[in-house]
């Protein structure tokens, strides 16, 4: 079997410092370590790589759900839109039997009448025909038919009580503006 040479000299004496068994049991906990150490690296990156592809196949179906709760919000929007058109809500009045109202009055704080009230048309022809912008502005002079009077019904205890007890004397006590119609929704 091969021997080592002997050492002479000072290589001798360093020699004897260190025993010879013991340099090959000191190199195998570092090999180990350092395997270890490479292994676990590998199965760190093993678990974060499948972590990360795990969220992106998360992410890429959440992109899809939103797309298509965007879509269907998208679609539920037209259908508000389409609802709401002026168009579909006078055809829908319509369906229900409802008829467009007359000229509104209004009851001031001090109990006054203001403005002239007339009924609701009931003929068919101006349920089929929507009135154009210019319709809708009432007649003012003295062409136009007063609106016939009647009594409103008051009780004694209440500042309305002195008021204009007509619709005449309430016309005549307070000028009154033209209505225009409001346009858009």
């Amino acid at each position: 079997m091969s021997r080592k040479p002997e050492l002479k000299g000072r290589a001798a004496r360093l020699a004897r410092l260190f025993p010879a068994g013991r340099a090959r049991a000191a190199r195998t906990p570092f090999v180990l370590l350092v395997v270890l150490l490479l292994g676990g690296g590998l199965i760190g990156l093993l678990v974060l790589n499948s972590a990360l592809s795990e969220g992106s196949f998360k992410l890429a179906d959440l992109r899809k759900r939103t797309k298509n709760l965007t879509d269907e919000e998208q679609a539920l929007q037209r259908d508000i839109d389409a609802y709401s058109a002026p168009d579909a809500l006078q055809r829908r009045a319509r369906e229900l039997g409802m008829v467009p109202g007359g000229d509104p009055a209004f009851l001031g704080p001090d109990g006054r009448v203001r403005g002239v009230p007339s009924p609701a048309a009931a003929e068919p022809a101006a349920l089929t025909d929507p009135l154009a912008p210019e319709a809708m502005i009432p007649a003012v002079g003295p062409s136009a038919d007063p609106a016939p009077t009647a009594a409103a019904p008051q009780p004694q205890d209440t500042p309305a009580a002195s008021a204009p007890a007509t619709i005449q004397d309430a016309q005549s006590a307070t000028p009154q503006p033209a209505s225009t119609p409001t346009p858009g929704r």
